[in-house]
């Protein structure tokens, strides 16, 4: 093609800009595309009707990152005086094009979520640091994954995904560490739903030498510390004692309602004998707690501690040494959604042994994977642990609370989609 065809070309490109122009000047005068030249005082853009557009602005400032591929737009302001061929095209603001790559609803949605959960991460290191805690980490590959009657691990190669990194972390007290923290990814095998995702973000802390009662008060702090730095973010001024969650008000002023499980079921399922029931009718058990229990609890409109479960529903924690058959466990409940899941610890070897065979057989006589037992975490609870109180909180739950979401999938950045 000869210079002067070249030209020609140029310029009916820049003629259908100042009819391009012309037009969206009338309609709010916006041009976007794909970069696919960049040159000095003239850019290239393919727009969505693969129409090149030719943008000879020369003050047009272009970020210096720019390149080809890029999506960007530009502002139609009016056309260049003097010259009827060129439109003066400039960004929204400071006059520079403007790139889109962050500018569509989801981008903006996945960087509240990433800025909100940063912020949350901040103040829960800043909290247990200022008390003198360890952050800890551990495998998230493990040979044992622990054997809990109601969760199943992912098997990954040669191993299983951690559901919890508790196994580690106590054998961490065993070796000295007397307060630990630790924000894991851990994952388990269930049905996708508005509360489930196959991988979680888990905050998980140990106290030695200390109970329920102490780390109660470390999750009430907690809680209600994360609500007052994600309502500052999103524009809310913290009122902890009416907090908004699906158009009700909640109130977490602190102490949160505590209430034993063997009340509750008395209270909202007209249960008396609640550790039969749940030695006899394991299903019924649930489908009371589920059905009867954690709506009467959401409609207190508090978050509440439901503490004192079944010993049978407690393979890791201490008896209460008040009452056998009942553990020193505890659950917080916010609006119906359970956030945690605290123990004063069991630290009985036998005792801990005992109980893992136990759920190896109704594991087995269920049809359910069977683990391996973890030698290891039972040789360190042979050593010695030192009594202690520990918790592991959804952050991801609180989280969705925290932004008055319904679903886990508005919080999490990148959430494995549920079939439609």
């Amino acid at each position: 093609m000869s210079d002067d065809a070249a030209s020609s070309k140029v310029l009916d490109v820049c003629d259908a800009v100042r009819a391009l122009a012309s037009a969206a000047l009338e309609v709010g005068g916006e041009v976007r595309g794909r970069l696919t030249e960049i040159d000095p005082g003239r850019l290239v853009l393919e727009d969505a009707d693969t129409r090149l557009v030719c943008l000879c602005e020369p003050a047009l400032e272009v970020p210096g990152a720019a390149c080809p591929g890029d999506l960007v737009a530009a502002q139609i302001t009016g056309l260049e005086a003097g010259n009827p061929r060129v439109g003066a095209l400039r960004r929204i603001a400071a006059g520079k094009l403007r790139t889109l790559s962050a500018g569509g609803e989801h981008a903006r949605r996945l960087g509240r979520r990433m800025r909100a959960r940063a912020l949350a991460q901040r103040f829960i290191r800043r909290h247990f640091d200022d008390q003198g805690f360890v952050e800890v980490d551990t495998p998230v590959r493990v040979p044992a994954p622990g054997l809990d009657l109601h969760v199943d691990a992912l098997l990954a190669h040669e191993g299983w995904l951690i559901t919890s990194p508790e196994h580690h972390m106590k054998r961490l007290l065993v070796a000295g560490l007397p307060r630990i923290y630790q924000i894991a990814h851990a994952s388990r095998a269930e049905e996708l739903g508005p509360l489930h995702q196959p991988e979680f973000l888990l905050l998980e802390w140990y106290r030695a030498y200390a109970g329920m009662a102490e780390v109660m008060e470390d999750t009430e702090a907690l809680i209600v510390g994360v609500v007052e730095q994600v309502h500052r973010l999103v524009g809310l001024e913290p009122a902890l004692d009416g907090v908004r969650y699906r158009g009700r008000r909640y109130d977490l002023s602190r102490p949160f309602l505590r209430i034993s499980v063997r009340d509750a079921f008395r209270r909202f399922a007209g249960v008396e004998d609640l550790p039969r029931l749940a030695r006899q009718d394991e299903d019924r058990y649930f489908d009371l707690l589920v059905d009867r229990v954690e709506p009467a609890l959401a409609a207190l409109g508090r978050p509440v501690f439901l503490h004192g479960y079944p010993i049978s529903q407690a393979s890791l924690a201490r008896p209460d040494p008040a009452d056998p058959e009942t553990a020193e466990r505890f659950e917080l409940y916010w609006a119906g959604v359970e956030l945690c899941n605290g123990f004063g610890e069991l630290n009985d070897a036998p005792e801990q042994r005992r109980r893992y065979l136990q759920a190896t057989s109704q594991r087995a006589a269920r049809g359910m994977p069977v683990y391996p037992l973890d030698e290891q975490f039972l040789a360190a609870l042979e050593e010695g642990m030192p009594p202690a109180g520990g918790n592991a909180l959804g952050l991801d739950r609180l989280l969705m609370l925290a932004l008055d979401e319904a679903d886990l999938d508005a919080v999490v950045p990148f959430p494995v989609s549920r079939p439609e």
